[in-house]
């Protein structure tokens, strides 16, 4: 008997997951978990031969929208975590992916779990942001055989959402800024998702030496493009959840840690604000999983505040 969370595993997907474990070992338990955003995330505990238990992680896209896209990313996830393995930069392995639902209901991706967890608080935050830095220089630094695709940006000029009370003068100067053309650049390996939900810290026991990253997950948006937008992401998440000038830090951080971004300061403003831009479609939508990780402050008015306290730091710094 399977003990499961309360919407649990389709049959046809636990079948299809039991034919990719060990001999004799068996799936005992499915948990929920909680962080995703485009898919379902579970745990499964998978009970071993000798009477020990490992665990797996299961990503299944299950949202009508999202299915339609879920080939793509699960196949970039699969071929990013097959890249990874042997790095040095701590993610998942891949154990199977049927990114077509050919034997699953829904398009899937197993792979193993890794210790650790989200850290999302306003404390320690300043010895967690030179973490984040010095990890993603790792990840930047890679050099795949074969390229992912080119980078993706959804907002357009057009499409901004100004939140309601914002500087109306400044979010105009702003949305002029990614009227520009883009800027050249030199093209490195993305996570294009890199944030601390995606980022998993050993907390407990305290340790002499402090926090350390354990993992980085959720590679399904892969690609090739300008350092500056992965550090513009990690950017505007970390002014979102801890104030604009955590957002501004990072990018410093980044540097310290050896990495190198764009070569002149309108170059860098261009991709911090249309990053930071492209949040305001999707406020909602960002902010509701933090408030479900006990960010419960973080409400869609007051990360709207925030961004807008972000985008007017980032004017004055940059502009």
């Amino acid at each position: 008997m399977i003990n499961h969370d309360e919407a649990g595993v389709r049959p046809l997907t636990l079948a299809w997951v039991s034919r990719h474990l060990e001999v004799g070992e068996r799936i005992v338990k499915t948990e929920a978990l909680r962080g995703g955003i485009t898919a379902d995330m579970r745990r499964l505990t998978i009970g071993t031969q000798d009477g020990r238990t490992r665990d797996l992680v299961l990503r299944s896209f299950v949202d009508p929208f999202s299915v339609e896209r879920a080939e793509g990313g699960l196949n970039r996830e699969a071929g990013a975590l097959t890249l990874l393995a042997g790095t040095g930069v701590p993610a998942p392995e891949l154990v199977a992916v049927d990114p077509t639902a050919a034997h699953c209901e829904y398009p899937s991706l197993l792979m193993t779990h890794l210790t650790g967890r989200t850290v999302l608080d306003d404390e320690g935050v300043e010895t967690r942001v030179p973490l984040l830095a010095r990890q993603l220089v790792a990840i930047h630094a890679l050099r795949p055989a074969e390229r992912p695709r080119k980078y993706v940006t959804l907002t357009t000029s057009d499409t901004v959402v100004v939140p309601k009370g914002a500087d109306a003068a400044v979010w105009a100067a702003a949305i002029d800024v990614i009227r520009r053309p883009t800027p050249p650049y030199e093209g490195r390996f993305l996570h294009r998702d890199f944030q601390p939900g995606n980022v998993l810290f050993a907390m407990s026991p305290p340790s002499p030496a402090g926090p350390r990253i354990t993992g980085v997950v959720d590679w399904v948006a892969t690609s090739w493009g300008p350092a500056d937008l992965d550090v513009a992401h990690c950017s505007a998440n970390l002014a979102l959840l801890h104030g604009p000038a955590w957002g501004l830090r990072f990018a410093e951080a980044y540097e310290e840690a050896g990495g190198v971004l764009a070569a002149t300061t309108s170059e860098r403003l261009y991709w911090q604000v249309r990053d930071a831009l492209a949040f305001s479609e999707e406020v909602q939508l960002v902010s509701q999983p933090w408030r479900e990780a006990g960010r419960a402050e973080l409400t869609t008015r007051s990360v709207e505040e925030r961004l807008d306290a972000y985008v007017i730091a980032l004017m004055d710094a940059l502009g």
